[in-house]
């Protein structure tokens, strides 16, 4: 099956599991309440706050390459190592060699969506080299041989008692629903793999250009573990996300957590500017930065795309959509879902491939709306479809009928005269199936040109 094929199988299946469905409107009506409300409390004015974000973003874009070199030569004259990845292939097999050169046997990584592009777990493993998550969503997913669900909540999809049948099988644990319980269950499982660990893998939120120094959020405090307990730590991050100052984060860590949980802070929020120096007591030994690019440049050489590249991946536009909603992370079969997704994905992984993301939105505007870096969403996603369209040859019926619906809709008279035929024909509705026929909508009496007209 094509890709296309398969999303419209994996949507169809979906969108009919209602047990599916009423676990993410749970979790996304949980996470609908916390932010409203905190984002009434911690913001005197959100919109001014987006607009904000929004400049500074566009500040950063327009100086790339600078703020890129900057913060290299402020991370190397610490000690840090900068490998600037032109692909993703390249990416793994920098940290596949690395691991190997060191003769690391077990790596414990934080959660990152960017290693998840880059499919680094499965490159590892194929080298013989042990892969522990730490973080509990993606520890879940790993243990179920799943990909993350969404780019914040890797197990939004899980309840607890499918949690607690996979830490049965998987970890001997006892049976419970308790919340606690099971997160102790993954502590004790990981603990001893962050002191035993040759190499730590962690993310960043930020690339701090003018500190010469990353930042990570996380709510669990593994990622802090991971950066500081292996002799080796290895960061992954998209070129994109580099910020000018270190006084940026007053702003960018709260929007994080309001858009992506709905906290005013995160629980853990750190800033490593390099490997441990000679007055420190603890840290790696060495750390590397690998900055990834990755289709991403391609994007910045686009102005109608460039803007995509604000992204702090917060996944509010994933919350926010009803087709997400609807079909789930799993169903787009891509590292980013949806509304964000639909617009870089095809990008990152070939646009023949995956141009069918373009189609999969109702163009509401709601992914617009919440994005706390103010992305035009919906209107990339459109710009999508119309590459889509433009680059991929459609069927002669298809073509046929677009050319009719284009002639047709530039002619109020044309339009006029369709419609008195179509009411006309609405008795031989009888002809088409029932299970078609109760989604074919009843005409109107009057269209709202007369209707107009008639009340103004």
């Amino acid at each position: 099956m094509s890709e296309f094929s398969s999303f419209l199988s994996r949507s169809a299946s979906k969108a009919s599991d209602d047990t599916h469905r009423w676990k993410i409107a749970k979790a996304i009506a949980t996470y609908d309440a916390a932010v409203a409300t905190t984002k009434a409390n911690q913001f005197l004015d959100w919109q001014a706050a987006r607009h904000l974000a929004a400049a500074i973003k566009n500040y950063t874009l327009e100086n790339l390459a600078d703020l890129l070199e900057q913060f290299e030569s402020n991370f190397t004259a610490r000690g840090g190592k900068i490998f600037w990845a032109a692909t993703a292939a390249a990416a793994a097999k920098y940290v596949v060699q690395l691991a190997q050169q060191r003769q690391a046997k077990k790596i414990v990584k934080s959660k990152s969506m960017t290693t998840e592009e880059i499919n680094l777990n499965a490159q590892l493993e194929q080298a013989g080299i042990e892969v522990r998550e730490s973080d509990l969503g993606e520890l879940i997913v790993q243990l179920a041989g799943e990909k993350p669900y969404h780019i914040v909540t890797p197990a939004m999809h899980k309840s607890k008692a499918e949690i607690s049948q996979l830490f049965q099988e998987k970890l001997q644990a006892p049976p419970t629903e308790s919340a606690e319980e099971l997160t102790m269950i993954a502590r004790r499982h990981l603990r001893q793999d962050y002191v035993t660990a040759d190499i730590g893998i962690t993310g960043a939120n930020f690339i701090i250009a003018d500190a010469g120094a990353i930042s990570m959020t996380e709510n669990e405090g593994n990622g802090r573990l991971t950066m500081a307990c292996p002799r080796i730590h290895i960061v992954v991050a998209g070129i994109e996300k580099v910020i000018p100052r270190l006084t940026d984060l007053s702003l960018f860590l709260p929007l994080l957590a309001t858009s992506g949980t709905g906290q005013e802070i995160s629980c853990y929020n750190s800033i490593v500017y390099g490997p441990r120096r000679h007055d420190e007591d603890d840290g790696p030994e060495e750390m590397h930065v690998i900055l990834l690019d990755n289709g991403r440049s391609q994007l910045y050489h686009r102005p109608h795309f460039r803007e995509a590249l604000r992204c702090i991946r917060c996944g509010a536009c994933l919350n926010a959509c009803p087709v997400f909603r609807t079909i789930g992370g799993h169903t787009y079969n891509v590292t980013y879902q949806g509304p964000i997704g639909a617009v870089i994905s095809p990008h990152y992984n070939g646009l023949p491939q995956y141009q069918h993301l373009a189609f999969a939105s109702s163009l509401c505007g709601a992914c617009s709306d919440v994005c706390p870096v103010h992305i035009d969403v919906h209107h990339l996603i459109l710009e999508n479809r119309v590459e889509a369209v433009r680059t991929t040859r459609q069927s002669w019926p298809w073509r046929l009928a677009m050319s009719m619906f284009a002639w047709m809709m530039r002619s109020r008279q044309r339009l006029n005269l369709l419609r008195r035929l179509l009411h006309w024909s609405q008795p031989l509705l009888f002809l088409v199936p029932s299970n078609r026929r109760q989604r074919v909508p009843r005409l109107a009496a009057k269209t709202f040109a007369e209707l107009w007209k008639e009340n103004k």
